[in-house]
């Protein structure tokens, strides 16, 4: 019998999650059954859990690989970027998806001790990027320097988790892009201040 490849593994998983993403999107955590995710991803519970242990080690993956990518962007280009990304796939299925998972997440974080402190570490990870991209900012001379760099990070977490919310419940994307721009301009050096935008 040929032997599965690592590439083909690595597919195989990629597909699971993504097609678990949408069926905890849609159903939360407690009515995304075994039933429904061997639907949602046209395999049988066995090779399901061939990749993942169980059905909470399944949701953790589908969080933590949103947050692997989310840390890639924040690093890349900032949290405000990650905003605009979000505005500009608002509308697409799997950004749908992915708002319900994040809902699904923070109310995991309130209910289950042992989800929260699993989550911990990606929660960290996501901050001391965002932390260190604005102190690369600040050494550029490009963000303002008379709020400590803390106090910004919270401004822009908050900034995130209330448009993942205002998302999330279906609400309008409209043309936020002047708010995020409002959100950009409160962390960056005035204009007086000799700093290149």
């Amino acid at each position: 019998m040929p032997r599965v490849s690592q590439d083909q593994l690595d597919a195989r998983r990629h597909e699971i999650l993504a097609a678990a993403r949408a069926c905890f999107a849609r159903y939360g955590y407690e009515g995304a059954t075994v039933r429904r995710l061997e639907e949602a991803t046209g395999l049988s519970r066995g090779a399901i859990f061939h990749h993942f242990r169980d059905k909470d080690s399944l949701f953790l993956a589908v969080a933590e690989d949103d947050a692997v990518a989310m840390v890639s962007t924040v690093a890349r280009n900032g949290l405000v970027q990650v905003m605009r990304d979000l505005l500009t796939s608002a509308s697409s299925p799997e950004t749908a998806g992915w708002l319900g998972s994040q809902l699904e997440v923070s109310r995991r974080l309130r209910t289950d001790p042992e989800f929260a402190k699993r989550w911990a570490e990606r929660s960290a990870a996501i901050a001391e990027a965002t932390r260190d991209r604005l102190l690369r900012q600040r050494d550029a001379g490009v963000l303002r320097d008379d709020v400590p760099i803390d106090v910004l990070a919270q401004f822009l977490e908050l900034a995130y988790d209330g448009l993942v919310l205002h998302l999330a419940m279906g609400r309008p994307a409209g043309d936020l892009g002047p708010v995020l721009d409002l959100v950009e301009e409160a962390v960056r050096r005035p204009a007086g201040g000799g700093a290149a935008h």
